[in-house]
């Protein structure tokens, strides 16, 4: 029976050879991708439900009932509750339909990686990049922070749906810009998986039974500084970066995931007791480091000229009990402009036995307080 996709997968166009020409399409085509990847519509439940149960079929298991989680966490919940799990591997046993899923599909992208590792020329280079910008901004950066909803208990294989994206976009890439043919077995199953892209969230094969999640209702990005290939991460400065229908709901602060007080109701105490480096730095610089020094009571060791900034002064402060090993905090101000024309202030830890904001600054460079007063401009 064939399979109806949101995917039109096997559109191909001409044959693609010109490194410039390939390197233009590649990037049009990691965008096509990576919007699926980042899709926030209703699932396409028909075609889900469809393509996995022909998933089941070839992997020899019969097709499966299927239950929809508003969630994963949910989905998580579901599956706790009903007790389904997957059970250990018996030498000659059959596999179990997550397992048998997965052997199917790791075999074919070995198929597949075969006759890529064939192609002469920089094909693979071109596209290669394109695609690992993919997996940065969808299964490292949208899978993760999905991931830290769910309670740490094996499920078995877990399958991301729209995240898959990018390793569905690499093979498909090739064979788009006609520059391999893979077996029919091969090509048909990357179908599945190009459908399954576009038309769900995650979800988790059991024996009988299929537990699918709806994608989320809100997901939010920013580019990612200095990344490459249109890479994206995470980001939203006053609501959830990524939201689902039961509310389910991750803070997300320029691609570091942090607790809801950050973005919600930040305060010197609840940051003098996080221990979390990253998400302590998140949350100062939400309410910015001048306020937090007044909020904190941080005393003043020393302040100074920057003379590798001009115009700008280094503060060296005390450090608050909670934050652990013994130091001090040197208040600095970029000596770059960010996107927003702003040049942005930040504080660096340095030992607590440095005598002065001159020498904390030299120590960040690896030199005196001396040589650091010598600089003309530092960056």
């Amino acid at each position: 029976m064939p399979i109806s996709s949101a995917v039109p997968h096997r559109a191909l166009s001409h044959k693609v050879t010109d490194p410039h020409a390939l390197a233009d399409a590649a990037d049009a085509r990691r965008d096509y991708w990576l919007e699926h990847g980042l899709c926030t519509t209703p699932s396409d439940r028909p075609s889900a439900e469809e393509t996995v149960a022909e998933l089941y079929e070839r992997a020899g298991f019969t097709a499966p009932r299927f239950v929809w989680a508003p969630s994963p966490p949910a989905a998580h919940r579901l599956i706790n509750d009903a007790g389904l799990s997957v059970p250990p591997l018996t030498y000659g046993a059959p596999p179990h339909p997550s397992e048998g899923i997965a052997a199917m599909w790791a075999k074919s992208r070995a198929r597949m990686d075969a006759r890529i590792h064939r192609l002469p020329g920089p094909s693979s280079r071109i596209i290669g990049p394109a695609c690992n910008s993919l997996r940065t901004s969808l299964y490292d950066g949208v899978a993760t922070a999905i991931r830290g909803l769910l309670p740490r208990s094996p499920l078995g294989v877990t399958w991301y749906g729209q995240q898959e994206a990018h390793r569905v976009a690499y093979y498909d890439t090739f064979r788009h810009f006609g520059l391999v043919d893979y077996q029919a077995r091969d090509d048909d199953l990357l179908d599945l998986h190009a459908t399954l892209v576009g038309a769900t969230g995650w979800w988790w094969a059991f024996d009988g039974v299929c537990v699918m999640s709806e994608r989320p209702t809100a997901l939010h990005t920013e580019p990612t500084p200095s990344g490459n290939n249109n890479q994206r991460r995470l980001h939203h400065p006053d609501r959830p970066a990524l939201e689902f229908t039961d509310r389910s709901h991750t803070f997300v602060l320029h691609g570091t995931i942090v607790p809801d007080w950050v973005v919600l109701d930040p305060t010197a105490e609840r940051i003098n007791s996080e221990r979390n480096i990253e998400v302590r730095r998140c949350a100062i610089e939400r309410i910015g480091w001048d306020r937090y020094i007044d909020m904190a009571g941080l005393a003043l060791v020393d302040r100074a000229d920057d003379p590798g900034n001009p115009g700008c002064t280094l503060g060296l402060y005390s450090t608050p009990a909670g934050w652990g090993r013994p130091g001090l905090i040197l208040l600095v101000v970029n000596g770059s402009v960010e996107r927003d024309g702003q040049r942005r202030r930040y504080g660096i830890r340095v030992p607590h036995w440095v005598p002065s904001a001159l020498d904390a600054a030299g120590w960040t460079y690896g030199i005196s307080g001396t040589d650091y007063a010598q600089l003309v401009r530092r960056t």
